[in-house]
């Protein structure tokens, strides 16, 4: 049974193209990042009716089983309390089921479908559903009764929603809403292309983050949270182990209203509850969780941001380790996580290469006080095209604010380097994946690092090293200075491949040659020898 449920949970559902290609339709002139709330939220809906529904059949077979506590055996008394039990709301509450006032059920409103008024209907239905269930105020989109949406097209799509279950038992165990949901996201985030990485993290880049730091139990923060994509993937995880979900305890921060209203959306059809703040926020000028100090931190900041109002923040005591660039926000949103972590906390931040080893405006010197202060655990170079916002590689920064906490073997003074940057596979010409298998080789080598449990150096791929050995190389983080290369002579490897491997590490030199040749010219100058 185990197996099977797994095997439903993995692979294609059937639809998914064919939902897609029909959901396009209704695009027409529509921007994406407008139209993914369309679709999104009609998937909303018809999951919320679904389960509605279903839980509606069950009070009906209650009634009518001689063996239930609510079995009424006066067929005249049990019609009149029948059409009272399924109009009371406790009823569903109580199972965790949202109450759907009936204009809002899905097969009131997939009658209406051809109707012209039926963006309106479908608003009315929005508002209606916030109305009854406190938890989604403010959550839902009220977007189908403007001018630029084809109601006919509308129409169609709900018809062909109608026909796919989403809410049931049955396709809940397959995840079918989640599969659906997180499939449309990613779909999304390719046609919007730079734009679509703000509210979504491909999948496999949040598998890694999540099993490297395996959030079994506390509380998990993700202060740049999107579309929630970080905190689903860690109740899977902990699903997958046998944990329980009521053992974590989620807070998030999202600053684009839209993409907060999604995240929120995103959480409540997997009955996830989450603390994602009261409103939308920016998480530097307006902490809604000042007071947290989470165990586990996991984010996708914002690549080089470059306006965050840093020089309003200028004095902000997060920034112990140095103050941050006012032109690029990934050092602010480093110190903003490790403000956040508990005494035993770990974290896992998704940033641009540059990160590793810039030396701009003091980024470097910020760099410096991180590892003087123990904070970094691992350090991992991803391969390029794993995002559909940028084709550029980036990196994941692993922190630790104790690495003597107990759980683990005593790493102080060391850091874990890995290069995974050609691991991977090209699932589209211009978008990168991680197999299981590749997220499982990043993973085992950090873990058996960290508990001491059989780890071992490997050219090419990892290498542990002390902090004096990085002070040597100028406090820099780039695995590619630290892991030693694959001896060349005998490796069996083409010679094509191994030309364009050197090629680029001749390129790669020869950048960090002029960037040494500027800062000694510029050296020069200030003493006056120009």
């Amino acid at each position: 049974m185990e197996q099977s449920t797994t095997n439903n949970r993995n692979g294609s559902l059937g639809f998914e193209d064919k939902l897609w290609a029909a959901a396009d339709l209704l695009r027409n002139n529509m921007d994406p990042a407008e139209y993914k709330h369309v679709v999104l939220g009609l998937i909303f809906l018809k999951y919320i009716s679904d389960a509605f529904e279903e839980r509606q059949q069950e009070l009906i077979k209650l009634v009518s089983d001689p063996d239930s506590d609510e079995y009424i055996e006066d067929l005249d008394d049990r019609e009149a309390e029948l059409a009272e039990l399924l109009e009371d709301r406790d009823e569903y509450t109580a199972e965790n089921v949202f109450w759907v006032p009936h204009q809002a059920r899905w097969h009131h409103l997939q009658g209406q479908a051809t109707q012209p008024t039926i963006g309106k209907l479908v608003d009315d239905a929005m508002i209606a559903i916030e109305k009854d269930n406190p938890s989604l105020k403010g959550a839902l989109p009220k977007i189908y009764g403007g001018v630029g949406l084809d109601k006919r097209n509308l129409g169609e799509l709900i018809n062909l929603i109608g026909g796919i279950g989403l809410g049931s038992k049955e396709d809940r165990d397959k995840d079918t809403l989640g599969r659906v949901y997180e499939y449309f996201l990613s779909r999304f985030a390719s046609a919007e292309g730079k734009g679509g990485g703000e509210f979504y993290t491909p999948s496999s880049v949040v598998r890694v983050l999540v099993e490297m730091l395996e959030p079994y139990s506390g509380r998990v923060y993700d202060p740049c949270c999107g579309s929630g994509g970080m905190f689903v993937q860690s109740l899977r995880f902990i699903e997958a182990h046998d944990g329980k979900r009521d053992a974590v305890s989620v807070y998030g921060q999202e600053s684009n209203p839209t993409t907060w209203r999604m995240a929120r959306m995103n959480l409540a059809i997997r009955g996830i509850e989450a603390n994602l703040g009261h409103k939308h926020a920016d998480s530097f000028k307006e902490d809604l969780h000042p007071d947290l100090r989470a165990d586990f931190v996991m984010a996708n900041p914002p690549f080089n941001i470059s306006k965050w109002g840093g020089k309003g923040l200028l004095e902000d005591v997060r920034w112990k380790y140095g103050v941050p660039p006012a032109g690029n926000a990934n050092f602010a949103w480093v110190q903003h996580i490790v403000h956040h972590l508990s005494p035993t906390g770990t974290a896992g931040i998704v940033l641009a290469n540059g990160s590793m080893s810039s030396t701009q405006s003091g980024e470097g010197d910020i760099r410096q006080r991180l590892v003087e202060a123990d904070l970094i655990d691992c350090m991992v170079a991803l391969p390029g095209q794993l995002f559909y916002a940028t084709q550029i590689p980036v990196c994941l920064w692993f922190l630790a604010r104790d690495k003597r906490n107990g759980k683990f073997r005593d790493r102080r003074g060391e850091v874990l380097f890995i290069d995974a940057r050609k691991l991977g596979r090209m699932e589209t010409r211009v978008h990168r994946v991680f197999s299981e298998q590749d997220v499982g080789v990043i993973v085992n080598a950090y873990h058996t690092w960290r508990k001491g449990e059989g780890y071992e150096d490997a050219a090419g791929f990892c290498k542990a090293a002390t902090k004096e050995y990085i002070c040597a190389h100028d406090f820099v983080l780039t695995p590619g200075r630290y892991v030693d290369p694959v001896n060349t002579e005998d490796n069996g490897e083409p010679f094509e491949k191994r030309m364009r491997s050197l090629t680029t590490r001749f390129f790669e030199q020869i950048g960090e040659s002029g960037r040494l040749e500027a800062q000694i010219r510029a050296e020069l100058r200030r003493l006056g020898y120009d």
